[in-house]
């Protein structure tokens, strides 16, 4: 009998598994662990393995050969993509934003914040929740005396980029001193890993400040800001104001997808919004890994982008879904 059923298993087929190994951006990896798991389900002989590590490490294993794909929050640069072996294309996935979070003991309300406020207390100048900087913003709010207790990010972050490439762009002091990028010198507050760290540790201590994806937020019922954005209104993040951001970017967006839509103009514009990037070898030397992955993106920009809003990313314009569509031809 024993015989029989060893004879048995060696005769019945055995379906086939492939490891598709991806690494980055925290700031997505709501969206895509769903994605994921959607498509095991209709691919079951497809497994896709994301770690969620930071833009950072993602762009880092990409280039080193441990993962198949890569994810980030900042397009890589000139000199980034000059250096690398495997010259990978930029995907975009879906747009979200970031948020100022906060947590104020007996306040459970939106605050305002003007670029400058943002600029001041990450630079460390404004040090007190009743600072004049947020208080002129805020009339009638009762704004405690309590030292802000500032977080930011510990790890190389897209989301980081998203936020100080903002604070770049609306604070000349901020640009000259700390300037845009994954990993900055922050001139203070304490670091937290990964968006989730970040969320944490803001829901963990009182009176404390940071920036995490809006998912984040949402997720751990924390309260988030309005900012004042480039047209001089205070705008809620969400998924109306993300997409205003992304309107004029949708229009004229450049054949590689690297763009930045922080401070967009517009009355209705999220100010602090971004797309977020897939990172794709243009040359994938593993035929099976290559369908799978030609295959993923073109389920991504069709059935994928309805999954976007209940997690609260809002979906790709149109027009930059019709762009990607022709561009997944350039994958060999």
């Amino acid at each position: 009998m024993r015989l029989a059923l060893c004879l048995f298993a060696l005769l019945v087929p055995v379906s086939a598994q492939t490891l598709i190994n991806g690494a980055g951006a925290t700031f997505p990896y709501p969206i895509y662990s769903k994605w994921f798991d959607e498509y095991r389900k209709l691919h079951p002989g497809v497994e896709i393995n994301y770690q969620s590590i930071g833009s950072g490490g993602g762009i880092r294993q990409l280039e080193s050969g441990t993962v198949d794909f890569g994810a980030t929050d900042q397009p890589m640069n000139e000199e980034q993509l000059a250096k690398s072996k495997n010259k990978p294309l930029h995907f975009p996935t879906v747009l979200g934003a970031v948020v100022a979070t906060y947590n104020l003991p007996g306040l459970n309300r939106e605050l305002n914040f003007t670029p400058e406020a943002l600029a001041g207390i990450f630079l460390g100048k404004v040090k007190k929740w009743n600072d004049p900087a947020l208080a002129r913003a805020n009339p009638g709010v009762p704004l405690p005396s309590n030292d802000i207790m500032l977080v930011h990010r510990s790890d190389g972050s897209g989301t980081s980029f998203i936020w100080t490439d903002y604070l770049s762009k609306t604070s000349p002091e901020w640009k000259s001193q700390v300037g845009s990028g994954t990993s900055v010198n922050w001139p203070a507050g304490l670091g937290a890993k990964g968006n989730e760290g970040v969320a944490g540790m803001v829901k963990q201590t009182p009176y404390s400040l940071g920036y995490v994806e809006l998912i984040y937020a949402l997720q751990n019922s924390m309260p988030y800001g309005r900012v004042r954005n480039a047209a001089g209104k205070f705008v809620k993040p969400d998924l109306a104001s993300v997409t205003a951001a992304a309107a004029g970017a949708a229009a004229n967006m450049p054949d590689d997808f690297r763009v930045s839509i922080t401070n967009a103009p517009g009355k209705d514009a999220y100010p602090i919004s971004s797309f977020t990037w897939l990172l794709i070898p243009s040359q994938i030397q593993d035929p099976a890994k290559k369908k799978i992955l030609v295959d993923f993106l073109r389920w991504m920009l069709g059935a994928g982008q309805t999954m976007a809003e209940p997690l609260s990313y809002a979906p790709l314009p149109q027009l930059v879904v019709a762009k990607e569509l022709k561009a997944i031809a350039a994958v060999q």
